[in-house]
């Protein structure tokens, strides 16, 4: 009697013990099979990806990135180096560089109508143009010249194009300004100017178009956002020095979708939200929602991260750009 309550004891003991070991299994089963593309809560990385090295598929301080239709994301690093990855950040074919990097590398990627790759080759004032199958396109080559004339540019920082095909291409230095161009590349007309006064700059480092080709422009050294439309003329400048809510330190790079606006900091190390509201958001500064990222090396922390893409699946990319790295959140 007395040996089977001792038996009945133990597997009474031994119940719990199995059910905690087949828990501690299939966590395990599962933290593995969704380690690096985990389901996460909005503003948690659900991937990270990248390492610094000059082999193919590693980073050096990558500095700018665009996404294609296909979600196929191309960055360029400060090796000059364009890749191509795909949104799980596995390379898709043989890194190429620009054909000339010994006096700077490019700063800005973007996407056109026909999904070629313009690339600001900034210090060597022009715009490259690539084929979807990486193939320079030297005849569509905007600039080239150094200078304060019209198609001549300073330091290119970016290049975009409306939905009538007209290229709209930042540059800074001694000249702060945008020009836009035909589908052709003929020169149209351009504004701004270096200073602090609405519709100047300090240094446009990046720009992006809405849906109804109003120009969004990242004023980096001047911590703020412009909005102009197609003839350049001002629609809306907000934003002002800071690390609060609201407040912007270096902006980089900014994304607008129907509903929000996300801008990168290069000098808060985050990137912070605002809310759009699309028929009212000329006359009053958007709100901020929130930011995502701080000054660190772990995970969800950045160290002067440069740009970012959105791809179809509403995931941010960030470049981490000191950290040699992408992080991808939905925020």
């Amino acid at each position: 009697m007395k040996q089977r309550q001792l038996n009945i004891e133990r597997r009474g003991h031994a119940r719990p013990l199995l059910v905690l070991v087949l828990a501690l299994v299939t966590g395990v089963v599962l933290w593995i099979s969704t380690a690096g593309a985990r389901d996460s809560r909005p503003g948690e990385p659900d991937k990270i990806w990248g390492k610094r090295g000059v082999s193919d598929g590693r980073l050096q301080k990558p500095r700018a990135a665009a996404i294609d239709e296909h979600d196929r994301i191309y960055i360029v690093d400060m090796l000059a180096r364009i890749q191509v990855f795909d949104t799980d950040g596995n390379l898709l074919r043989k890194p190429q560089r620009t054909p000339a990097f010994e006096f700077g590398k490019p700063t800005g990627l973007s996407i056109d109508l026909e999904g070629n790759l313009l690339v600001a080759d900034t210090h060597y004032y022009r715009v490259l143009r690539y084929s979807p199958e990486g193939e320079l396109l030297t005849e569509r080559t905007i600039g080239g010249t150094k200078g304060q004339g019209e198609g001549e540019f300073g330091l290119v920082t970016d290049a975009v194009v409306d939905s009538q095909g007209y290229v709209y291409v930042s540059e800074y230095g001694d000249f702060d300004r945008i020009q836009k161009f035909t589908p052709e590349g003929k020169f149209v007309k351009q504004w701004g100017g270096h200073g602090e006064e609405v519709g100047q700059f300090r240094r446009p480092q990046n720009m992006t178009i809405d849906e109804n080709d109003n120009l969004w422009v990242v004023d980096a050294c001047n911590h703020r956002v412009q909005v102009f439309d197609t003839e350049g003329n001002c629609l809306h400048v907000w934003g002002s020095y800071g690390s609060e809510l609201g407040q912007l330190s270096y902006p980089y790079d900014i994304l607008v979708t129907d509903d929000a606006v996300y801008v990168c900091e290069f000098g808060n190390h985050r990137v912070q939200k605002f809310e759009r509201d699309p028929t009212n958001e000329f006359k009053q500064a958007p709100t901020s929602i929130g930011t995502w990222g701080q000054a660190g090396h772990g995970e969800g922390e950045f160290h002067n991260p440069w740009a970012m893409v959105r791809d179809s699946h509403g995931r941010i990319h960030v470049l981490d750009t000191n950290h040699h790295r992408v992080q991808r959140i939905y925020f």
